[in-house]
């Protein structure tokens, strides 16, 4: 199989992107771009984000997954499309309106974000749905294409680790000695977009995407501080402590038990494991913790004076890559 990408034919492909404002779909948006697709952007509402995608050249869209009209009308015309959902209640009604949508519409390929750690027997209700989702996917016969992402590089931006922690010099998380290869939405957001240039041959086709080393949390701390010429250490805690910790960050009460789940999964090595699925599809090898480190310093290294613009104003409840 030749995975690197080819042009199919001189007919122009319009795709559908779905959380277009997400971590992934930002991603997925500029290199469909960058790859002469034509790009229709499905997003919650227009704002300054969804602004910048139209500077792109995307066409934006307003859509709701949970309502199918909307999915058919920004789905019609288009010949692929990338779903991705929150982890939030409402998943499976999601795919399952995604499916239909797309089986009357035409839509030829989807390329559907799950995540590394979907799994029948997880213990987190996300995971569990999100491995459902996957065989709802499968029973509709349509060409599906699963991405399975470990855990994102962009954690480490997130407003319960980088403010409270990560700024004092603490990587702190309940996972011990697990290991993953921390992989970046971006590096993501271009598999998306090689598979709906040229969906040929990735039909029924699950691809796990890493980054490109494999480490436990002592060995990433290192690797921070190497780039961002301060310490970092590794502070382990027990699950019990961050989800008491989360909750008194305001975080719904479906993500918290998600990520007790998730990582006792992730302490049991369910995130382990290594390829060079990314560098395959795209022809470009992913990013590592040092370089993301280094292209994030104004946030990872924030001065005194701007500390307080380099927070998100907003408590990201995904780990596939979508920011409400």
């Amino acid at each position: 199989m030749n995975w690197i990408r080819k042009e199919e034919s001189k007919v122009k492909r319009e795709v559908l992107i779905t959380g277009a404002t997400g971590d992934t779909g930002r991603a997925a948006v500029k290199e469909s771009i960058t790859r002469g697709l034509t790009v229709r952007a499905m997003v919650h509402r227009k704002d300054d984000r969804s602004g910048a995608l139209e500077r792109l050249g995307a066409e934006v869209m307003v859509g709701d997954l949970q309502k199918i009209d909307e999915i058919r009308q920004a789905m019609e015309g288009t010949c692929a499309a990338y779903l991705v959902y929150p982890v939030q209640p409402g998943l499976i009604d999601a795919t399952v309106y995604f499916a239909q949508a797309a089986k009357e519409t035409g839509v030829a390929a989807i390329v559907n974000l799950s995540q590394r750690s979907a799994s029948r027997t997880s213990a987190s209700h996300a995971c569990q749905d999100t491995w459902i989702a996957e065989q709802a996917l499968n029973w509709s016969g349509l060409a599906v294409t699963h991405l399975r992402p470990t855990y994102f590089l962009e954690w480490l931006l997130y407003p319960w680790q980088l403010p409270l922690f990560l700024e004092e010099g603490i990587l702190r998380l309940p996972v011990g000695k697990g290991r993953h290869a921390p992989i970046g939405s971006e590096d993501t957001g271009r598999v998306v977009a090689a598979i709906l240039e040229n969906p040929t041959g990735h039909a029924s086709q699950t691809y796990p995407l890493f980054g490109p080393v494999e480490m436990d949390h002592d060995e990433m701390a290192a690797e921070l501080t190497k780039a961002l010429g301060r310490k970092i250490v590794f502070e382990n805690i027990s699950i019990n402590d961050y989800a008491t910790f989360l909750e008194k960050k305001g975080l719904p009460a479906y993500v918290i038990q998600h990520f007790e789940g998730a990582m006792d999964d992730y302490q049991h090595g369910v995130m382990a494991g290594m390829n060079d699925n990314v560098e395959r599809l795209t022809g470009q090898k992913p990013m590592s913790v040092g370089e993301f480190a280094r292209v994030h310093l104004d946030q990872l290294n924030p001065s005194l004076t701007s500390r307080t613009a380099a927070r998100p104003a907003f408590f990201p409840t995904s780990i596939t890559g979508e920011n409400k």
